[in-house]
């Protein structure tokens, strides 16, 4: 669930969401500290708490895709490709992107209403991407059906590690991390009915478009474990730096 091996190619027509995603935090970036205006669109763009009591609302959604620096946006938008394809998939396009708004947008109601008009400006998808672990949370603990004990064990590691970085780093808003996996959790029983494990509703494109039926695919199950422990250790190695980055301007 959590290995990528696709290619450009198939990874974009396997997770079409995903991809579009990524593709804003990259572009807004760029926007951000190369192109003309770019100053404008950040200052109009952030979590701005007193702007958002005046009457600003569209900051509770822009933030979510808007990054300061190259780690930054690097390191949010490998978030999302190793966690979110399994719920992409799960959930369906419209779902995920509906989850995936709706965390975002709670955890910045959050940060307005918990942080008070003196809580400096904020912005990044952390919230969303909590988000997303606070629905893996759920299934985890109450739709064992959807995934198999080891990607529990792994999701809740990187999940805790998650929290852990979250209060170690005093630049990180705080408030947004915990409400988006609380929202997560909270939103996930809606959101997954009907819902089916990710290798059963996966449809995976090769670079020639079509289904394929790999051969070798036993022996390539025999390595899961040690692909899995690589997981587990590039997942440590993301929310660390997730964690460190994911910050408050």
């Amino acid at each position: 669930m959590f290995i990528r091996n696709e290619s450009f190619y198939s990874f974009r027509r396997n997770y079409p969401i995903i991809t579009v995603l990524v593709a804003i935090h990259l572009i807004l970036f760029i926007w951000m500290n190369f192109l003309p205006f770019g100053n404008y669109i950040r200052a109009m763009g952030v979590g701005y708490n007193l702007a958002i009591a005046n009457g600003e609302y569209w900051r509770l959604i822009t933030p979510i895709f808007m990054h300061i620096g190259a780690g930054h946006v690097i390191f949010n938008s490998f978030s999302l490709v190793i966690f979110g394809p399994a719920l992409e998939r799960m959930l369906g396009k419209v779902k995920f992107i509906l989850v995936y708004l709706v965390t975002g947008i709670i955890a910045n109601i959050a940060t307005f209403y918990l942080g008070g008009l003196t809580y400096p400006p904020h912005l990044g998808a952390s919230g969303a991407i909590f988000g997303l672990l606070g629905m893996y949370v759920y299934i985890v603990l109450n739709r064992k059906d959807l995934i198999d004990r080891m990607n529990s064990q792994l999701v809740m590691t990187i999940i805790v590690i998650g929290l852990v970085m979250t209060f170690v780093n005093p630049n990180i808003n705080i408030l947004a991390h915990l409400f988006g996996l609380i929202a997560g959790a909270a939103l996930a029983p809606l959101f997954l009915i009907g819902a089916r494990p990710y290798y059963a509703a996966q449809r995976v494109f090769s670079d020639v478009t079509e289904p394929v039926f790999d051969p070798n695919r036993w022996q390539k199950k025999r390595r899961n474990n040690k692909r899995l422990k690589q997981a587990l250790w590039i997942g440590f190695g993301i929310l660390v730096l997730f964690g460190l980055l994911g910050r408050i301007l």
